[in-house]
């Protein structure tokens, strides 16, 4: 009898996904709905969690939302406890500033890293925390970046809060694996969001990134989709701990 490959199917489970108004935490929520999970959308601005649940809804999926401040600890734990136990969170949510280091405020570093890599820990904390009680196996995915595996000029804060998502990540699967819960990364290359629309507006720029990338051309939020279905559904359950590269080839030069 031949092999079954694994369901790549979501349905019965539940989704958490952070940053979820737009951009790639959009598209992650889009993905695990259309795979069948039931999907909470969380960011802090209710206007455009509220069009993209009633989206998902009005293409037949299931789809609620939260407006929530992810660098808050005590509201994490509040709405995960209230809202949970997931099966699947996907940490979308996170920023950049870049600018050379001598140019870098206090207010920059801090705001990069609380929402980058502190918020990224108090979601993985609320809710593995929810998954253990339940005792439920899970999938956590970090959204991380190609930075987190390579330097670049003027990303000295994006690097390092991205670096430290991947320490975490392995960390943590060793924490969570012998309880069925898988921890992984996404590393996109640049994705043409609004998050990137000022970057790529600055003269040379696009070219200088297509440069970079063995596909020559930047990334669609479609293409991380597919890939956040994988590592949230039992296609992966022998993945954790790992980075699921999305780069176009930048860290195969």
């Amino acid at each position: 009898m031949l092999p079954k490959t694994p369901s790549f199917s979501l349905a019965g489970k539940s989704a958490l996904v952070t940053g979820a108004g737009r951009g790639i935490g959009l598209a992650a929520a889009a993905s695990l709905a259309q795979a069948g999970a039931v999907v909470t959308l969380a960011s802090r601005s209710e206007n455009e969690l509220a069009e993209a649940s009633k989206q998902i809804r009005q293409e037949g999926g299931k789809s609620h939302y939260i407006v929530l401040d992810v660098t808050d600890s005590h509201a994490v734990n509040h709405a995960v406890a209230a809202n949970g136990p997931f099966h699947i969170l996907v940490n979308s949510a996170g920023m950049n500033r870049p600018k050379p280091l001598s140019d870098l405020e206090d207010g920059d570093i801090n705001a990069v890293f609380d929402l980058n890599v502190k918020a990224a820990f108090y979601l993985c904390r609320a809710v593995s925390k929810c998954m253990l009680q339940a005792g439920i196996p899970g999938s956590i995915v970090n959204i991380s970046s190609q930075m987190g595996h390579v330097g670049s000029p003027r990303r000295t804060v994006y690097c390092a809060t991205k670096h430290a998502v991947e320490g975490l990540t392995k960390a943590l699967a060793w924490e969570l694996g012998p309880h069925g819960i898988r921890v992984n990364t996404l590393c996109p290359t640049f994705i043409e969001t609004a998050f990137t629309a000022d970057m790529f507006g600055a003269p040379g720029f696009r070219e200088w990134v297509t440069d970079r990338i063995a596909l020559g051309r930047v990334g669609r939020v479609e293409e991380i989709m597919g890939a956040v279905v994988f590592l949230a559904s039992d296609a992966s359950a022998l993945m954790t701990g790992s980075a699921l590269m999305l780069d176009g080839g930048w860290t195969a030069a």
